[in-house]
C-alpha cells in the first residue's frame, strides 16, 4: 500500500505525467488519458502488456477499448487518490 501524494512530490509527479499527456480527471483524484494505436490488434495487444504489468504490481487501471483506443483512469482505491503506484503505471503505459 502506498501513501497518497501530497505537497512537493505531488506537485512534481502530475507535472511531469502532464508532459506526457496525462490529466487529473475532474471531481475525482485520478489521472487519465486516451491511447490511440493504429489498429484493434495493436490496442488489444498492449492493454494485454499492460495487464500484466498490472498484475504483477497488485494495481490495476480503469480502462476502456473502443477499436483502436483505449481510454485509462488511475487511481488507488484503498487510499482514495493519486499514489506513487499510479504514477509508475503512467510511466510504463507510456514506455510501452
Amino acid at each position: 500500500m502506498s501513501d497518497k501524494l501530497d505537497g512537493a512530490a505531488r506537485t512534481e509527479a502530475l507535472d511531469a505525467l502532464k508532459a506526457r499527456g496525462w490529466d487529473l480527471v475532474e471531481g475525482r483524484d485520478a489521472i487519465a488519458k486516451s491511447f490511440k494505436f493504429d489498429s484493434f490488434v495493436a490496442a488489444f495487444g498492449w492493454m494485454t502488456q499492460v495487464a500484466i504489468l498490472s498484475e504483477k504490481a497488485n494495481h490495476h487501471p480503469e480502462w476502456s477499448n473502443t477499436y483502436n483506443r483505449v481510454e485509462v483512469v488511475l487511481t488507488s482505491h484503498d487510499v482514495g487518490g493519486l499514489t506513487e503506484r499510479d504514477v509508475k503505471l503512467a510511466r510504463k503505459m507510456d514506455d510501452l
